[in-house]
């Protein structure tokens, strides 16, 4: 069990992977600006700037990648188990915005036909997005298969 972390706590883990993501840009000699907040129960540290899609990656995986391992160098430092939520370029932002528009329109389809709706296969991140987006449009949702295969299936409710 780990105990609630205190703005404080979330800010320190801001900070320290501010200082990470920072070297990090300086040996790929990439620019950014690093932004952090905190948001709930976990720090938002987001890198924004020009040219940082390849931070990001297809589909963005790279921005997975990096995002575990500045959570691992955050829990390395702290000894508590980071949540932290990295963005790069607004992609973040730009997919959640794409995956309630998802969810809406696949619970309108339900409504509409009264027949089950299948996504296609997301990370718990996006599912996440997904299964809140459809709850607010009225639907009912639940996860299926195994990962990373694992998709929604989107019943009217």
């Amino acid at each position: 069990m780990s105990e609630k972390l205190t703005v404080a706590d979330l800010e320190k883990e801001g900070d320290i992977a501010a200082d990470y993501l920072e070297a990090l840009l300086d040996i790929a000699e990439l620019g950014g600006d690093i932004d952090m907040d905190v948001e709930g129960e976990r720090a938002l540290v987001a890198i924004v700037g020009e040219d940082l899609g390849q931070l990001v990656g297809k589909r963005g995986e790279v921005l997975d990648a990096l995002q575990e391992l500045t959570r691992l160098a955050v829990t390395r430092e702290t000894g508590n188990r980071s949540r932290l939520m990295l963005d790069v370029a607004g992609h973040r932002e730009k997919r959640r915005a794409e995956l309630s528009e998802i969810g809406t329109k696949a619970a309108k389809k339900a409504q509409e036909t009264g027949e089950s709706v299948k996504l296609q296969p997301m990370n718990p991140y996006e599912r996440k997005i997904v299964h809140d987006a459809i709850a607010a449009a009225g639907a009912a949702s639940e996860s299926e298969g195994e990962e990373p295969r694992r998709y929604i299936v989107v019943t009217a409710s």
